[in-house]
């Protein structure tokens, strides 16, 4: 018999896998009764809008309907803090900007969402009275995330069973590859399913907190009112110890290591969610096996060239708005104060230098290929095979990292900081000789620091799929150099997202106005087609 004929063992994780995934079930329809439908013209252009919220807020896909319903629960609550009959109102803006299929929920989910509404303002209540400010704020900031996360779960069911799965399968397969010296196993095994949750999952702090919550405790919706009382008291030390697990060292530690082992996953539940039913008897024969990564990893790296694509114009798109605002608020203005004149040569630059540099970087990025498709199907031979001998690699972590060289290091620390200065003066000079104001200078390393971590996530895009990254001679020698401005770009991002002032701008003093108006259109556009049903 060929080898690539041979039958395949499968291991008890696979098939436990492969058993859960038969048992999902999607959320049923509701009727024609009780289904919400909205209005397409009124859908249309709340759908626009979100189109040009999403834009201007650099979010993953799969994140933005729970930043959604955030956002519709903010406002909604707002103005009616005891949250009574605002499920309706969620599910009726999810449905306008068609995050779910007209006419797909109904009442049962209404009263669903509104359960879920109801408990975790009482929650709320219990645990924010008569503690500090900021206390209040934390808290009340840590049951939005579990409130939303949990609406999003209970609307999408089948999307959240079937991702808890691989990820489960994934903890199963690697967690004793991995040995943390001092650590218990509960400690360890908390500490990688945090590292998952961001390494796979890619999720957002809300998603973290509630995935590693669930992981320990029931979901909310599901307690009585006693069981609320006894929770409540605990509550706050709970939501601190799921904080500190999710920013312990060890799971950054883990991140990195788990995101290096992904691609073979990835490859395998992309089968596995196309050929549903028929998965076990192709994961069983080598042959049919190695037709199906070969067909799906080339698939995906065709479709990495359009993601590529989609991410960079998101992100132009998130720089060049950004960059109009600091244009019309901070550098023509402060410009003409400070120094009686705006460089418009300088403007000019500051506008089209940083998206030609994401292009030119984005262009040299390679998509993997035959080589790295070989590797990970031996990878998913290893992964899903029986044979105890596949899995021998154990990965050690020392408690503390033991310090070896000390003055070496101290030394490349020195120099390692000195390249901070060097790139940045050498920017600096440059700019000068350009006439440049300081203005104009910090503007522009600001958006090329910005645009450069921008450009580095696309690059983690087009990793996705690689098993083992392949470096050039001069890499490290340029990875080195543009660490500073990489770093700095990290930095900016962070504090971008809290000072986006187009995001202010269209939640504080657009969006509510538009979600009014809309809702007055559907209720009237509502009223016109019962008067017309009851003329027939």
């Amino acid at each position: 018999m060929e080898p690539s004929a041979q039958p395949i063992n499968l291991s008890k994780f696979t098939t436990a896998l492969l058993t859960n995934l038969k048992n999902l079930k999607s959320r049923p329809m509701p009727d024609e009764l009780s289904k919400i439908a909205v209005s397409q013209a009124v859908s249309f252009f709340a759908l626009v809008y979100e189109k040009i919220r999403n834009a201007v807020e650099y979010r993953e896909d799969h994140l933005m309907r729970r930043a959604a319903i955030e956002r519709i629960l903010t406002r909604r609550l707002t103005l009616n803090p005891e949250g009574k009959h605002e499920a309706e109102n969620v599910l009726r803006e999810l449905l306008w900007a068609r995050y779910f299929a007209n006419g797909s929920l109904g009442g049962k989910e209404l009263i669903d969402i509104q359960l879920v509404i109801d408990k975790y303002l009482i929650l709320k209540r219990k645990i924010i009275t008569g503690r500090p400010v900021e206390v209040q704020q934390y808290l009340s900031e840590y049951i939005m995330d579990l409130m939303t996360s949990e609406i999003e779960e209970t609307l999408a069911p089948e999307n959240a069973n079937r991702f808890s799965s691989y990820l489960f399968f994934i903890y199963q397969v690697l967690r004793k590859k991995v040995k943390i010296e001092g650590l218990s196993s509960d400690q360890k095994d908390a500490y990688f399913l945090a590292a998952l949750e961001k390494s796979f999952r890619k999720s957002d702090q809300p998603f973290q907190r509630y995935h590693l919550f669930i992981t320990f405790y029931k979901p909310i919706q599901t307690y009585s009112e006693k069981e609320l009382d006894q929770f409540a008291a605990k509550a706050p030390a709970i939501f601190k110890k799921v904080d500190e697990t999710i920013t312990n060292l060890y799971v950054e530690s883990l991140t990195r290591f788990t995101r290096k082992q992904l691609p073979p996953f990835l490859i395998l539940f992309s089968i596995l969610k196309e050929k549903g039913l028929e998965a076990q008897a192709i994961l069983a024969n080598k042959n049919s096996l190695w037709k199906h990564v070969d067909e799906t990893c080339r698939e995906k790296y065709q479709q990495l060239n359009s993601r590529v694509r989609t991410l960079a114009i998101r992100s132009f798109i998130y720089v060049f708005l950004t960059k109009m605002v600091f244009a019309l608020i901070l550098e023509v203005p402060v410009s003409q104060w400070l120094y009686g004149e705006v460089n418009m040569r300088s403007i000019g630059i500051n506008t089209l230098f940083p998206p030609v540099l994401m292009l030119l970087i984005v262009s040299v990025f390679k998509i993997p290929g035959e080589e790295n498709t070989k590797n990970i199907f031996n990878r998913i031979l290893d992964i899903i095979d029986a044979d105890v001998a596949f899995e021998t690699n154990i990965s050690y972590m020392p408690k503390k990292a033991i310090e070896r060289k000390p003055i070496l290091i101290f030394g490349f620390t020195v120099f390692y900081s000195l390249t901070f200065i060097v790139t940045l003066t050498l920017i600096y000079e440059g700019l000068l000789l350009l006439e440049f104001n300081m203005i104009s200078i910090a503007i522009f390393i600001f958006f090329v620091c910005l645009v450069t971590f921008f450009s580095y996530r696309v690059k983690q895009l087009v990793n996705e799929y690689r098993l083992a990254e392949k470096e050039g001679v001069l890499t490290p020698l340029v990875d080195f150099f543009f660490m500073p401005i990489l770093s700095l770009g990290k930095f900016f991002s962070g504090g971008l997202a809290r000072l986006n002032f187009m995001i202010f701008i269209l939640d504080f003093l657009i969006e509510a106005p538009f979600k009014l108006i809309f809702e007055v259109v559907e209720e009237w556009i509502t009223f016109v087609k019962k008067r017309k049903e009851e003329i027939i």
